[in-house]
């Protein structure tokens, strides 16, 4: 679902957790989750209410013959997050990552990425998508595509301007840089 950036801060802070939609059929689900600017939500009622139902002050535009969807969610903690902020080597399983990496790769149409991508934010945190992107030779639309691949294994962190690698993507790429280096003679 979309919220502008008022309405997000509000969702973050706790303060909003209801939204009123024009909808012809609802459009949400209840138990699902939905990413929003402020984190994920998870819907817990979606119901069709009459006008006189809006509390006042709260305006629902479009066209006043379409019914009203009053939608009820609360925030949920991203699941990335949390899968992010595994802290050492011990807590990442480097051989199921590089395999979830490997399938990625397999199915990119620009052939190979995961591991670039992954070294290019380490080496360039917190600059902008646009300018990793351009770096790699890549478009920014579809970098940031595959970036939010990354952040869905929990292997990258996105901040307000670019991205960082998370405990857990750097202990990956610890990991496997490791696996690569020869042993001394």
């Amino acid at each position: 679902m979309l919220f502008s950036r008022a309405q997000a801060a509000e969702i973050a802070a706790g303060t909003c957790t209801v939204t009123y939609r024009r909808w012809k059929r609802p459009q949400a689900v209840v138990g699902h989750r939905y990413r929003t600017l402020a984190g994920f939500i998870v819907v817990d009622a979606v119901d069709q209410v009459e006008a006189a139902d809006v509390p006042a002050g709260i305006e629902v535009g479009g066209d006043p013959s379409v019914p009203i969807t009053r939608v009820r969610f609360h925030l949920d903690d991203d699941r990335r997050d949390a899968r992010a902020e595994l802290a050492d080597d011990t807590d990442v399983d480097v051989d199921a990552v590089a395999a979830r990496l490997a399938r990625l790769d397999a199915r990119s149409p620009h052939g190979p990425w995961t591991r670039d991508a992954l070294e290019v934010i380490a080496a360039n945190p917190a600059v902008r998508a646009a300018d990793l992107a351009a770096s790699l030779g890549r478009e920014r639309d579809e970098w940031k595509r595959d970036v939010r691949k990354l952040k869905a294994a929990g292997l990258t962190i996105s901040l307000e301007v670019g991205y960082r690698l998370s405990p857990r993507g750097e202990a990956y790429l610890a990991a496997i840089c490791e696996r690569e280096t020869p042993p001394d003679r």
